[in-house]
C-alpha cells in the first residue's frame, strides 16, 4: 500500500503552468512510491482539452483525475501562484514558477508559509522569495518573511520531443512556413501581455519595432516570426495581434520594411519542435523583462540553434553566457500599465534591455551565423546534459528524500 499524493493543478490547460503540471505529475508517477491523484483546475481564460488532444502521450493522466477529495491526503501539492496555496494534506507542498520581478506580494509570502515545502523553478525565484520582507500592517515591529524551506526544481526538457530532426511529419505546417520568401527568420515565443509600448513583460512590442528599425531599407533582410497571442487561440485574439503589429509598422520611417509573420493558435510539442527545426527558422530571440524559468528558451536550445536573450532572471540558470547572446541592460520599476494586482506589484522592478545590444545582436547573428551555430551546439549539449526531464525527476526524488517525512501507510 502506498501513501496518497494528491496534486491540484491546471493539468488539462494549454498554459505554461499546464505544461509544468503535466511534467511534475509524470515524474511523481515514475517515482513509483505514491498513489497519485489529480484535482484538475482551470488556469485563467486559457484553453482546456490538452489531454484529449494529446492522448498518445498524456492519456494516462485521465485515470488519475478525481472529482474531489474524499479524505485528507498524506501528501498534498498545489501547482499555482502562492497566494492560492492552502494546506489540505498531512504534508503540504506548494509548486510555483515563482516571480519575474525583484519582489513579490506579501500574500505570496503568507501563502508560502502555509505550506511545509515550496518548490520554485529557478534560483532567481528562490532569491526573490527569500529576500522579500514586509512590515505587518497590524504590528509595525512584526516582519513578514518566508519561513518555509524553498527548493529549486527546474523545468526539464523532453529530449524525446525537442531534438534535432531531418524529417518533418506535418507537411502542411512545414509548407506554410516555407511560404516565407526569406530564408532566414528569427522567432519569438510568448504571450503579448498587458502594458504600454516597451512595458509588456515579454517585450514583444519593442522586439517588433527594433526588428523593423534594424533591418529597414536593408537589401536582403531576414524575417521575424511571432508565435504569440494575448489570451487564447480565438479569431478575435488574432485580429488584435495583427492590429498591434500593423500599428508598429505604420510608425516606422522607412521605404522598405522587413517581414513580420504571425503564428497564432495551439500547437503540440511535436509541432513546436518541427517549427524550431524548420530550415528557415534560424534563431530565437527574447528581450523579456523577467522569467520565472523561460521554458521556450530551454526547449529551443535543444535544437542547437542560436539564442539571444535578456541577461537577467530565471533563464540564466541554463543559458550559458559563452554559448548564447545575453543582452545587458538595467533594472527599473514596473510601469503602472504592466502592473497586475497581487502578481506584478507597484514598487517591484524588472529588466530593461539596452537597445544597443538589440541592434548589435540582430546584425551579428544574421551576418556571422556559422560562428553562432558553433556556440549554439555547445549550449544544446549543456541543456541536454543538465536540464532534461530525467534530470528533473532525479531532482524531485532527491528533494523528496530530504524533505518529506515518512507517514503511516
Amino acid at each position: 500500500m502506498k501513501n496518497t499524493f494528491v496534486i491540484s493543478c491546471p493539468i488539462d490547460t494549454y498554459s505554461g503552468y499546464g505544461a509544468r503540471a503535466r511534467d511534475f505529475v509524470k515524474s511523481v508517477v515514475e517515482l513509483d512510491k505514491y498513489d497519485v491523484k489529480i484535482l484538475s483546475q482551470r488556469w485563467g481564460s486559457t484553453t482546456q482539452g490538452f489531454i484529449k488532444n494529446n492522448k498518445k502521450e498524456w492519456g494516462f493522466l485521465e485515470k488519475l483525475i478525481i472529482p474531489g477529495l474524499v479524505e485528507k491526503p498524506d501528501y498534498w501539492c498545489m501547482i499555482t501562484v502562492p497566494n492560492e496555496f492552502q494546506p489540505v494534506g498531512k504534508y503540504n507542498i506548494g509548486l510555483t514558477a515563482g516571480i519575474e520581478t525583484t519582489n513579490c506580494d506579501i500574500e505570496w509570502i503568507r501563502g508560502c508559509n502555509k505550506m511545509n515545502l515550496v518548490l520554485c523553478s529557478s534560483e532567481h525565484s528562490k532569491h526573490v522569495f527569500e529576500h522579500s520582507k514586509f512590515q505587518n500592517s497590524e504590528n509595525a515591529e512584526d516582519i513578514v518573511e518566508i519561513t518555509t524551506p524553498v527548493e529549486v526544481l527546474f523545468e526539464g526538457g523532453n529530449l524525446d520531443i525537442y531534438k534535432v530532426i531531418k524529417k518533418f511529419k506535418n507537411k502542411e505546417l512545414f509548407d506554410n512556413i516555407n511560404l516565407m520568401s526569406e530564408d532566414f527568420a528569427y522567432i519569438v515565443v510568448g504571450h503579448w501581455m498587458q502594458g504600454n509600448f516597451g512595458h509588456d513583460r515579454k517585450n514583444i512590442a519593442l522586439t517588433v519595432k527594433s526588428f523593423y528599425e534594424t533591418f529597414k531599407d536593408h537589401d536582403n533582410p531576414p524575417a521575424l516570426v511571432l508565435k504569440t497571442c494575448r489570451v487564447n487561440a480565438s479569431i478575435g485574439d488574432k485580429e488584435v495581434i495583427l492590429r498591434k503589429i500593423n500599428d508598429i509598422r505604420d510608425s516606422i520611417d522607412g521605404k522598405n520594411l522587413p517581414s513580420v509573420y504571425l503564428l497564432h493558435g495551439e500547437f503540440t510539442d511535436e509541432e513546436m519542435n518541427e517549427i524550431y527545426n524548420h530550415p528557415k527558422i534560424k534563431s530565437m530571440i527574447s528581450f523579456t523583462k523577467g522569467e520565472g524559468f523561460g521554458r521556450p528558451l530551454l526547449e529551443f536550445s535543444l535544437i542547437n540553434k542560436p539564442i539571444v536573450a535578456s541577461g537577467w532572471s530565471g533563464h540564466l540558470d541554463f543559458l550559458q553566457k559563452d554559448y548564447v547572446g545575453l543582452c545587458g541592460g538595467s533594472i527599473n520599476e514596473i510601469d503602472p500599465s504592466a502592473q497586475v494586482k497581487g502578481l506584478l506589484i507597484e514598487g517591484s522592478k524588472w529588466f530593461d534591455v539596452d537597445h544597443t545590444y538589440i541592434n548589435a545582436f540582430y546584425n551579428d547573428v544574421y551576418e556571422n551565423y556559422d560562428e553562432w551555430l558553433k556556440r549554439a551546439k555547445k549550449q544544446g549539449t549543456y541543456s541536454r546534459k543538465n536540464f532534461s526531464f530525467d534530470k528533473m525527476t532525479k531532482k524531485i526524488s532527491k528533494i523528496f528524500n530530504s524533505n518529506l517525512p515518512e507517514l503511516p501507510k
